[in-house]
């Protein structure tokens, strides 16, 4: 389903799960054409690190491109969303179990935490795009507190390979809009745990 964004400032904050960013890049692009005025924010890790999946350097290019704006790369530059009141919803997507731990617990270290700390501050909503090994391990006590924290929203999210990642979850990429546009009215998309296609193993 296809949504219109209008008038709406929708931040996207980046962090280092790279296996994901080709997909997330072509919703990205998807979002640019709803109509919402974007803003990219990067962990610092993910606007300095060349992976297997690309190197960085492309990215933030490519971001710029899409959003019209050159993207967030520090603590400073990401602190004023809050005081300035310049994103509507903020998405974190890919949210890796680092960003999520750190989020549950109230640790602001990286662009990406400190522009979720000052979004929140001004009680709008913050929606999560989880990928993560060890979402049903050492971090399954923070997706249970974001669960349960006012304005966090989740893209619904399941295992992707029990068999060999028996911890590993990751969000669907098809329901980044629905999520947001739920988000906006306060809802929660249901159902959250959604199985995605399972790999072969």
């Amino acid at each position: 389903m296809s949504h219109d964004f209008s008038g709406k400032n929708i931040g996207i904050g980046l962090t280092g799960s790279y296996c994901t960013y080709a997909k997330i890049f072509e919703e990205i692009e998807k979002l640019s054409h709803t109509n919402a005025n974007l803003t990219t924010i990067f962990s610092a890790h993910a606007a300095s690190t060349d992976s297997r999946f690309g190197e960085c350097s492309f990215f933030l290019k490519r971001a710029e491109e899409l959003s019209g704006k050159k993207p967030i790369t520090t603590i400073p530059q990401a602190e004023p969303i809050g005081p300035k009141g310049l994103l509507d919803l903020l998405i974190i997507a890919p949210c890796t179990g680092n960003t999520l731990s750190k989020l549950a617990n109230g640790i602001s270290d990286t662009p990406v935490l400190m522009a979720a700390k000052a979004h929140l501050r001004n009680n709008r909503p913050l929606v999560i795009f989880l990928s993560t090994n060890d979402a049903l391990g050492m971090n399954l006590k923070n997706i249970g507190i974001l669960l349960n924290t006012k304005n966090i929203y989740f893209v619904p999210f399941g295992q992707d390979n029990f068999k060999t990642k028996p911890n590993s979850m990751i969000a669907h990429m098809d329901l980044i809009e629905d999520t947001i546009a739920l988000a906006f009215s306060g809802k929660q998309i249901q159902p959250v745990i959604k199985s995605p296609h399972l790999s072969p193993g």
